[in-house]
């Protein structure tokens, strides 16, 4: 009987993680799926833009199904004809952290979004779910892509060259990060590419990622600005550059993103990616992320190796910040009494399916700020942009102050975990 038991086990479990071989469902290319999330902070409304043929697939050809229920939103892909779940992921937007701004309260926004997915053989229906304020996903808008419609677009207007920084096998068991410059121009190209290489030696500087480096792949785009650096809004200065970076997103002076959806994607398309990482040519202190879609870092800051390895956690493990004494936009980011879905941080709601099982039992929950517990794994309170309410898994770590190497224990899991499932 137990014999039974476990063998039913793994049968579930690998039917779980994989209910489409990749060959059966797809070609090896990408269809993008274009479209507006329009709202304010409590209403969301998708429609649709336009779909995109695009030449590469960097994703794992295995683990196709989203393990995780990570991000604010996420998108499943039918089989439309046996109605089997064949692709999924989680992920995040500018626009929902857009919705607890003060602004979202007194005004409605449209942002253009999009996601990937492998190119489908037979017809597929999409549905996107958004999370709600009670961590719950509710499903939000589906359309349904036939693969021969001649309305996908083929065309590609913005080819640019490649190279590779650390090349160690095929994208599909690999993470594949591909690096897009912004602000650099075209005699800048060469610059571009020793910035490249500098930031990736220091990546590979930092554990997990340093025991894993021939599980990656990373290659820069050489695609070119107009004019050298970013905007500055406050300070009225305004560059002409690729993918329209800017400071001072949602008025946070550090926060360096971009609104260009489709300018990025159509760049980070000249190679296949499962994250992609916005180098932005300045010295000003800065940088941003958001959950399996992009990174931010500037080139020459002194802290340039902490936001490279800080903004790569939030984008492509999921995780959350811990500090809760500096300066942002949000309001109510995590709502009391919710779960985070964030693997590092907690309300307590829902601890035992956090890191209880890393916490030592002789270990306080919560946690307190005393010598004894310094170096352990707990609860310590702070964390998520507040002082109160929200939990970290340890007194200190990179997703917290500026320092590197210095991943937590749960952060490190969890980074781990990631990057197993995309290297499989």
């Amino acid at each position: 009987m137990k014999m039974y038991l476990m063998l039913l086990a793994v049968l579930i479990l690998s039917v779980s993680r994989s209910f489409a071989g990749f060959d059966d469902y797809f070609l090896n290319k990408t269809l993008r799926i274009d479209y507006y999330h329009t709202g304010n902070d409590s209403i969301d409304i998708y429609s649709l833009d336009e779909l995109i043929s695009e030449p590469y697939w960097g994703g794992s050809k295995v683990n196709l199904v989203d393990i995780f229920d990570y991000g604010e939103y996420k998108f499943l892909v039918y089989d439309d004809a046996t109605n089997t779940l064949i692709y999924s992921r989680g992920y995040s937007t500018l626009f929902s952290e857009w919705q607890t701004t003060a602004e979202a309260k007194i005004t409605t926004k449209s942002f253009s979004e999009s996601v990937v997915m492998p190119f489908p053989k037979k017809k597929i229906r999409v549905e996107f779910y958004t999370r709600n304020r009670k961590g719950i996903f509710n499903k939000k808008f589906t359309y349904k892509v036939d693969p021969t419609n001649y309305f996908i677009k083929t065309e590609r207007k913005y080819k640019y060259p490649t190279y590779d920084i650390l090349n160690s096998g095929d994208p599909a068991v690999k993470v594949d990060i591909v690096i897009i410059p912004e602000g650099y121009t075209q005699d800048q190209m060469e610059q571009f590419k020793l910035d490249c290489k500098t930031f990736t030696d220091g990546f590979f500087k930092n554990k997990p990622y340093q025991e894993n480096k021939e599980k990656f792949n990373v290659r820069c785009v050489l695609a070119p600005s107009q004019e050298s650096g970013t905007d500055v809004p406050a300070d009225k200065i305004w560059k002409n550059t690729l993918v329209n970076t800017n400071f001072y997103t949602f008025g946070t002076e550090r926060y360096l993103m971009t609104m260009d959806d489709k300018m990025v994607r159509n760049v980070a398309a000249n190679a296949p990616y499962d994250q992609i990482y916005i180098l932005v040519n300045t010295d000003i202190y800065g940088g941003g992320a958001i959950y399996n879609y992009y990174a931010v870092c500037v080139s020459t800051n002194q802290y340039k190796d902490y936001i490279f390895a800080h903004e790569f956690g939030h984008a492509f493990a999921g995780l959350a910040d811990e500090y809760y004494d500096s300066d942002v936009s949000y309001n109510d980011f995590y709502p009391k009494g919710v779960e985070p879905w964030e693997p590092n941080i907690t309300t307590l709601v829902a601890f035992d399916k956090k890191w209880k099982d890393l916490v030592d039992k002789t270990t306080p929950i919560p946690t307190p700020f005393k010598e004894e517990y310094m170096k352990t794994v707990g609860a310590f309170e702070g964390g998520g942009y507040v002082a109160k309410g929200v939990y970290r898994p340890s007194y200190d770590c990179t997703m917290k102050s500026i320092s590197v190497n210095n991943f937590c224990k749960v952060c490190t899991r969890s980074i781990e975990k990631m990057i197993k499932f995309y290297s499989e």
